[in-house]
């Protein structure tokens, strides 16, 4: 595992301002009115995040090495791979809070927003303590493959009770939520009363469902490095295209039915890398080979398993 930490402070500040731009002309380009993405232009937003995060790699390569640029691939694929399953969560919440498909893509672009500041805390703090308690190492290892054996054996609908949450219970009791959606508004004024509209409460769950799911991707990448350079940069870009993405997968569905196997994969010998790299150095091309071959035949089985339940159909 790669600990030197690679970034200075020009890149970060640079890193930070590329960041807010991207947001500001994703907020300019996309927030101008309430709509639903359609397939075409979903693809192609989330072809566009996938050229920037690959141009970024690109720089790491030129400007740290080849090294360093191995290791973000490797955190942005895995990262971009927990998002997918991230993705289907966000389903099962918008269908649980009955939320018009026109202003999915805010609640989703301010759940962004907020996961780029909270993760940006997790990582920093994951990083440091990493770097000084390095036990935590097989901590983390033990916990990433703990949530691998489960998600293996998991239901598909486990984690969609999100309505039973404490946190929406406590919302429920301590806001004043109107009965109906108000557009795209997350606040409206009913009478002298400030109200929170139902779209509060759909922000709040992405936002609780994205602290869970940190709790898995974080340790994943710091399995793989723990510069938190490295680690930050290659998360938040994935994170950047979820949302387009999941409007891309949301058509595409049913089509990913062995990507649970695959993450199992992924996050089980990511853990189990991080325990044993005191007796077993895993080669970074090597790394990067499981990940991307694990996908691979992931995508290709759910491909296949797809062509043949059509034809039994037919």
């Amino acid at each position: 595992m790669t600990v030197d930490t690679v970034g200075t402070p020009a890149w970060w500040g640079g890193f930070m301002l590329l960041i807010f731009g991207l947001l500001a002309l994703d907020l300019g380009v996309l927030q101008r009115r309430a709509q639903e993405l359609s397939f075409a232009k979903a693809a192609a937003w989330t072809a566009m995040w996938v050229s920037i995060a690959a141009a970024f790699g690109g720089f790491v390569w030129v400007a740290i090495g080849r090294q360093s640029a191995a290791l973000y691939a490797q955190g942005y694929v895995v990262e971009q791979a927990l998002s997918v399953d991230n993705v289907f969560v966000f389903g099962v919440l918008f269908d649980q809070f009955r939320v018009p498909r026109n202003v999915q893509h805010r609640v989703l672009f301010w759940g962004i927003l907020g996961a780029l500041l909270l993760r940006g805390v997790f990582i920093g703090l994951g990083t440091a303590a990493v770097q000084r308690f390095e036990w935590l190492l097989y901590i983390f290892g033990a916990l990433l493959i703990y949530t691998g054996i489960k998600l293996l054996f998991s239901g598909e609908d486990e984690s969609a009770n999100v309505e039973d949450s404490r946190l929406i219970k406590y919302a429920r009791r301590l806001l004043p939520i109107t009965k109906d959606y108000h557009g795209e508004h997350f606040f409206v004024k009913e009478g002298a009363r400030n109200m929170v509209t139902p779209l509060f409460l759909v922000l709040l769950a992405v936002e609780a469902s994205d602290l869970l799911f940190a709790v898995d991707s974080i340790p994943a990448v710091i399995g793989i490095t723990s510069d938190p350079f490295i680690v930050y940069t290659s998360n938040i870009f994935a994170i950047l295209g979820l949302r387009s993405l999941y409007f891309l997968v949301a058509a595409l569905m049913g089509a990913f039915h062995y990507l649970k196997v695959a993450l199992s994969v992924i996050l089980s010998f990511i853990g189990f890398k991080m325990i044993g790299q005191h007796w077993v150095e895993v080669p970074t091309y090597l790394s990067l080979a499981v990940i991307f071959g694990t996908l691979t035949v992931a995508i290709l089985a759910s491909v296949v398993r797809t062509r043949i339940v059509g034809a039994e159909q037919k």
